[in-house]
């Protein structure tokens, strides 16, 4: 593929050329006219030596090479400005390094430098920012790029007399930035080996031994890094940049050593926001909802305009169960501004809907209008429409509602699915499935959702079909066996093949309770009682759900442990009245 450049415009390149230069013109006198001298620049008014920006301008300006602008220099400038138009790479990146070499002008190795890494070419970008560098050696930008391009070539001699005038210049700033200077330099113990040497230099800058660390950790020499942010720390205690590199390092080992340096760190240092932020973080990476809520509390109350740390108060507060604090931590992110309004009107919606405020839920869902929590909103709103006896208009918001993509159109024919099984519906939802198939074939979400559907129409040759080409288009599926395996278990004497298929799903997800309650009732359809007990109850530990208490408790009746068997479904039904198979387990063998 051609690449194309944006080149400035011919004029302005033109004018840029001139500084190669133009010969002087000055006005005639009465007496005589001075012929024009060659080769100097043109003469510009002195500089205001009030203004330093202006001051370091004519500078520069006089620093510039002298030279008059030929015909052979201005044919080869157009020929690479040209060439770049056309694509032609190539020719351009050629040209204008011939022009760097024969100007030794720094606007024009640095316009060669940047076309020759158009074209990739390493060297001829290295050669080019040599000359830009020579030629304007109080820019600190063509330092940095050729100490940048030295160390991808692996040149760390030529790379370190550029680097350590560069940190001279600017030694906090410097060091900072050096490990994006240097990239990923092919030998890590060297480039090691360098920084350390560049760090010698500066032995009570702190940034210098954080340098140090990163280029440790870049060697994989995590000791080595952690030593050297402990001599940052004593340099400069507090300094939330090593603090927060030395977590990270003790994190890549263990997630509780991370955890218990940041509290460690913030006992000692509590007004570090940055660390507190990401102290917050890990404790949701580990799971420790609680202690990251009081942190972003916190954090809430020490950065009260930021939207980002407003919103994760509020979803751990409305995980943990407290509707109106998580509200009011979300309209606050919602009016600090934040880079996602529709994940916060999602969110609220959700806060609303459990606090039974159902209008303010539709309101909130009805303004998320992009992104991945669009098609969720519709089948929320949806939902509580349905709620509210207007499923029409609910079924209308569904089918009226276009997603972004063929997922989100998959999920909203789902959606529609789901209201009619709700309203139990089977035939509806079974049609409006097939519909959705023939426009999405090969739509294993959409064929899983008709193979339920047709289990209770009694249409178990649509079942077993849609759920054997699930299995070919997601061999990994496990709760396809699964529904397979237990359908074949439960509504035929296809025993042995029921017992094959359940093994496989239970190789794919070995500690799901619904497989293991699959399993358990496979074996107790086929006469082992002892395995499906263990199954079941290993399936109820993990997940106390009703049908897999219809299920054990069936087992221990015939067992003849009838007690249990009765124990259990009391207490199942005491939490799950309405389940209709936990009903009829009991109806049928105690009326």
């Amino acid at each position: 593929m051609a690449y194309y450049l944006k080149f400035i415009p011919l004029c302005a390149s033109l004018a840029l050329a001139a500084g190669c230069s133009l010969p002087v013109v000055r006005a005639s006198t009465p007496a005589a006219a001075e012929p024009a001298p060659t080769g100097k620049l043109a003469e510009t008014a002195p500089a205001d030596p009030s203004d330093p920006v202006a001051e370091a301008h004519a500078r520069a300006q006089a620093a510039l090479p002298r030279q008059p602008l030929t015909p052979d220099l201005l044919f080869k400038f157009l020929v690479a400005e040209v060439a770049g138009q056309r694509g032609a790479l190539g020719l351009s990146q050629s040209t204008y390094l011939d022009l760097a070499r024969q100007t030794k002008d720094p606007r024009i190795a640095r316009r060669a430098a940047e076309v020759a890494m158009y074209a990739r070419d390493q060297a001829g970008a290295l050669e080019a920012t040599r000359i830009w560098a020579a030629s304007d050696p109080e820019s600190p930008r063509a330092q940095q790029a050729l100490a940048a391009l030295l160390m991808g070539a692996g040149n760390l001699a030529e790379a370190e007399p550029v680097l350590r005038t560069l940190l001279q210049q600017d030694s906090g700033n410097g060091f900072l930035h050096l490990s994006a200077l240097m990239g990923k330099p092919r030998d890590t113990e060297a480039a090691l080996a360098l920084v350390e040497r560049l760090a010698a230099d500066h032995p009570a800058l702190p940034e210098a031994r954080f340098a140090v660390a990163q280029a440790a950790v870049a060697a994989g020499r995590f000791d080595a890094a952690i030593e050297a942010l402990r001599q940052a720390d004593r340099l400069r205690p507090g300094w939330e940049p090593a603090a927060l590199l030395h977590a990270q390092i003790l994190g890549k080992r263990s997630r509780a050593d991370a955890l218990r340096y940041l509290q460690e760190f913030l006992a000692s240092h509590p007004g570090a926001r940055e660390v507190r932020l990401a102290y917050a973080r890990s404790l949701v990476s580990a799971n420790q909802f609680t202690e990251a809520r009081a942190e972003f509390v916190r954090l809430v109350k020490d950065y009260p305009g930021n939207p980002e740390v407003s919103l994760a108060a509020g979803l751990l507060t409305l995980q943990m169960g407290d509707y109106a604090l998580a509200r009011d931590y979300l309209s606050q992110s919602l009016q600090a501004g934040p880079r996602d309004a529709d994940v916060v009107h999602y969110y609220l919606g959700q806060a609303a809907e459990q606090m039974k405020a159902d209008e303010a839920a539709l309101a909130h869902y009805g303004q998320v209008e992009t992104g991945p929590h669009f098609v969720p909103a519709r089948a929320r709103q949806a939902a509580l429409l349905a709620r509210a006896g207007k499923r029409e208009a609910a079924q209308a918001l569904l089918a009226g509602t276009r997603g972004e993509n063929d997922a989100q159109n998959v999920r909203l024919i789902q959606a529609q699915a789901e209201l009619l099984r709700e309203d139990k519906s089977h035939a509806s939802a079974f049609d409006v499935l097939t519909a959705g198939l023939k426009r999405f074939p090969d739509s294993a979400d959409l064929l899983y959702d008709r193979a339920m559907v047709a289990e209770k129409l009694d249409r178990l040759d649509v079942l077993e079909a849609d759920l054997r080409r699930v299995i070919v288009l997601r061999p990994e599926d496990a709760q396809a066996y699964n529904a397979l395996g237990y359908t074949l278990a439960d509504r035929t004497n296809r025993l042995a093949e029921a017992i094959e298929l359940l093994d496989k799903a239970l190789s794919l997800a070995p500690d799901d309770p619904f497989i293991l309650d699959s399993v358990g009732w496979a074996q107790y359809r086929a006469g082992d009682l002892v395995r499906a007990q263990a199954f079941l109850e290993r399936a109820y530990k993990a997940r106390p759900d009703p049908e897999i208490a219809a299920h054990l408790g069936e087992v221990l009746w015939v067992r003849g442990l009838r007690d249990a068997a009765g124990q259990l479904w009391q207490t199942s039904l005491k939490d799950h009245p309405q389940n209709e198979l936990l009903r009829a387990t009991i109806h049928r063998f105690n009326p």
